[in-house]
């Protein structure tokens, strides 16, 4: 499915205690905004974390690389894209975009989880339900 694409944009506003002595946000943070990014966008389709926890899913990170352009700021608006570019199978993955106010990109990553049997801690197949939400979704874009 090479026309397979969703995506949201969350904005977001570091605060004082995201960044380091620099007044820039601290490395770390990035990958807490990306989470943030992914857990929004399965909301906005109509699956929750917390949801699939209790249907007997998790999602453990196994692979993430962010590339660094500039840091943002302390209480400077910035702009998160995240995508779901290829329908899930054992895993899903997530592209990031933090922008700034001018669309210059700040910070990008990529991130794969694993869906993970909450039980027997055991890969496992996407959810059908979630990869129903998916597909309706990339039909609506």
């Amino acid at each position: 499915m090479n026309d397979f694409k969703i995506s949201g944009i969350y904005n977001l506003r570091p605060r004082y205690s995201e960044t380091d002595q620099m007044g820039v946000v601290y490395y770390g943070n990035y990958a807490t905004y990306f989470e943030i990014g992914r857990v929004e966008l399965l909301r906005s389709l109509g699956m929750s974390y917390a949801e699939m926890e209790k249907t007997g899913t998790m999602l453990p990170v196994v692979h993430m690389t962010i590339d660094f352009k500039k840091g943002a700021t302390y209480d400077q608006e910035v702009y998160l894209e995240t995508k779901i570019t290829a329908l899930p199978t054992r895993k899903i993955s997530f592209y990031h975009t933090l922008r700034d106010e001018e669309g210059a990109i700040l910070v990008s990553g990529y991130v794969v989880l694993v869906f993970v049997d909450t039980q027997t801690f055991k890969p496992k197949y996407c959810p059908e339900q979630l990869k129903e939400l998916l597909l309706k979704a990339s039909l609506g874009q």
